[in-house]
């Protein structure tokens, strides 16, 4: 009889997929997101980013002088203002200000989206495993991650550069993962505590599901949307630590990124001199992560029905 009830059970939990397969969510999801006037704005923020992250590549293709890090005007030798042949405007030894804007999306894109990525699927992982896993398990993955948590990760990887010299790109988006999934997992946890105790997951153990199963095909699909929404908020805590890093001197000096504008433009004496050149990555770090923090805020409300109805009701 036992068996019986589960087969039903899951057959039971199986129709709504069925029902309603993923295209169909994804509509779904959209009807409402494009309803969304915040998520609207965050959107076309992003494109208009997006647009500039992929147009600096071709850049350098015009002219060999708009290469953002080693293209010089050979007319010019020092910093001046926007004109027709640079529309906002050289640095301090003549590198077009606009390439080198459009690359830096580029670089606060890769940034952003891969540290914020990497530390999801930390902290998915982790949290999935410490909630089902048991107590022994739960206990000694949250105290390290209790432990990650309380470290300034700014502070950190300041020590970190300050000790091993400057971090080239890549390092700084390992290392900001690496401190910046402990909330995620958390989070992941207490999800997967609640699902465990769910009657589709008592039916997968009765079927014979190994745990690795009910983990990775059960679980994980469920938790999944949530991870998605955290990692729009990541985005922008990456995108920031990176530009701060950049700023205080401790970045890639062989990327041209925001944050190593504002620095070249403070290193050279020029911060109130050349608003031209110092307001742009300012604007450009402070819209993007506005951008993403708006997408993270209507994506909340496509994946919980409870806040769309507190929403209409106001």
């Amino acid at each position: 009889m036992i068996v019986k009830r589960s087969t039903q059970t899951s057959n039971i939990s199986a129709k709504p997929s069925k029902r309603f397969p993923i295209i169909e969510r994804l509509k779904e999801g959209w009807g409402v997101y494009k309803e969304n006037l915040i998520g609207k704005i965050g959107l076309t923020l992003l494109v208009i980013f997006a647009l500039m992250a992929v147009s600096s590549f071709f850049t350098p293709l015009i002219d060999p002088m708009y290469h953002p890090m080693t293209g010089v005007d050979p007319q010019i030798s020092h910093s001046t203002g926007p004109s027709w042949r640079h529309w906002l405007g050289t640095d301090f030894i003549g590198r077009d200000i606009l390439c080198q804007l459009l690359a830096g999306a580029r670089i606060a894109f890769m940034v952003g989206i891969s540290a914020a990525f990497m530390s999801i699927f930390l902290g998915t992982i982790i949290g999935m495993i410490a909630g089902y896993a048991g107590k022994i398990a739960d206990t000694l993955l949250m105290r390290l991650a209790d432990m990650i948590m309380v470290m300034p990760t700014l502070l950190v990887v300041l020590i970190l550069s300050s000790l091993f010299g400057q971090l080239n790109i890549w390092t700084i988006v390992l290392l900001i993962a690496l401190f910046r999934w402990p909330g995620v997992s958390r989070v992941i946890r207490a999800q997967t505590l609640s699902l465990k105790e769910r009657p589709f997951i008592e039916a997968a153990k009765v079927t014979g599901a190994s745990h690795f199963r009910i983990i990775f095909r059960h679980i994980m699909p469920n938790v999944l949307p949530l991870s998605l929404l955290y990692m729009t908020f990541r985005v922008t805590s990456a995108i920031i630590i990176e530009a701060a890093l950049a700023f205080l001197g401790f970045g890639d000096p062989s990327t041209v990124s925001w944050g190593m504008m504002l620095q070249w433009v403070w290193k050279t004496g020029h911060m109130f001199q050349a608003p031209y050149w110092l307001l742009p990555p300012g604007i450009c770090i402070s819209l993007l992560t506005l951008s993403f923090y708006m997408l993270g805020r209507a994506m909340e409300e496509v994946l919980d029905p409870r806040l769309r109805k507190e929403i209409a009701q106001e």
